[in-house]
């Protein structure tokens, strides 16, 4: 495999020109061409073109790769490597005609994310991550944010749309952050939220429910941007977007304290 520097241009190359192809359909996108593939749970046809657009381009980049895609348009394991993707991240705000929506691309090799990017297309930004490179955002490298206390915090989260069995926790817990941050944020994206977490624009993020196409990519931007995720017991090392938490390093003990507390998880 080349290097991961060299790797991570060849995968931005694709998301910018599957970027366009979205930006493009979403112009005049007919939401009555949308389908449900359960509750809340919507996938267009630019989903599942966009997830073939990137699969042909991702492919020929690592010999005998697997991928784990969303729409399931490509599938099966590689022995070393794994593409993770998401074509299209926020796909009820494309469908209505909201930004901020995202590709989210991650390569695992075993069980460790190597590299990653988020790119938006309406905004035209692509946060890049490799292991050990540090991430970036449109060529400039970005960390996360400063602010050691909850007051000093903006947090970001994603409501329940499917998942309703921890609703009651998850209220009790949002409360708590409403009172006790400068606010909170639903962007629509999970893969904006934890991009934005890692450059700084948000100090927090926490979700349930979510799966591992969410959140491959962005807990590398995270980290490489000196940031912490875990899950809401305090792991580190299963990531798959069942649970996650993140936050800069200062303010995660306090933000993984009291999230562990409302949604009744024991913390190790």
């Amino acid at each position: 495999m080349t290097d991961l520097k060299e790797l991570i241009r060849n995968i931005e190359i694709a998301a910018r020109e599957t970027g366009e192809f979205i930006r493009n359909e979403a112009d005049n996108f007919d939401i009555g061409l949308s389908e449900t593939k359960g509750l809340n749970n919507f996938v267009s046809y630019v989903d599942k073109k966009a997830e073939e657009m990137l699969v042909e381009k991702l492919k020929p980049l690592i010999a005998q790769s697997g991928f784990l895609a969303e729409e399931g348009t490509s599938t099966g394991e590689g022995e070393r490597y794994c593409w993770v993707i998401d074509p299209l991240d926020g796909t009820t705000n494309f469908l209505h005609g909201v930004h901020p929506f995202s590709i989210s691309i991650a390569l695992m090799e075993e069980n460790e994310v190597i590299a990653g990017l988020v790119h938006e297309p309406g905004y035209n930004e692509t946060f890049i991550a490799w292991r050990g490179g540090g991430t970036w955002l449109n060529g400039k490298q970005v960390y996360v944010s400063e602010p050691a206390h909850l007051n000093d915090c903006i947090l970001a989260t994603g409501f329940p749309y499917k998942d309703f069995s921890a609703l009651d926790q998850y209220l009790k817990c949002l409360e708590f952050f409403i009172k006790n941050t400068h606010g909170v944020r639903r962007m629509g994206s999970a893969a904006i939220d934890l991009a934005y977490v890692a450059c700084g624009r948000f100090d927090i993020f926490f979700e349930y429910g979510l799966n591992p196409w969410d959140v491959a990519a962005g807990t590398l931007l995270i980290r490489e941007a000196g940031g912490c995720v875990s899950d809401f017991s305090g792991n580190e090392k299963d990531i798959s977007g069942g649970e996650i938490v993140a936050a800069n390093g200062r303010v995660f003990p306090e933000v993984l304290k009291n999230v562990s507390k409302f949604m009744h998880i024991k913390q190790l």
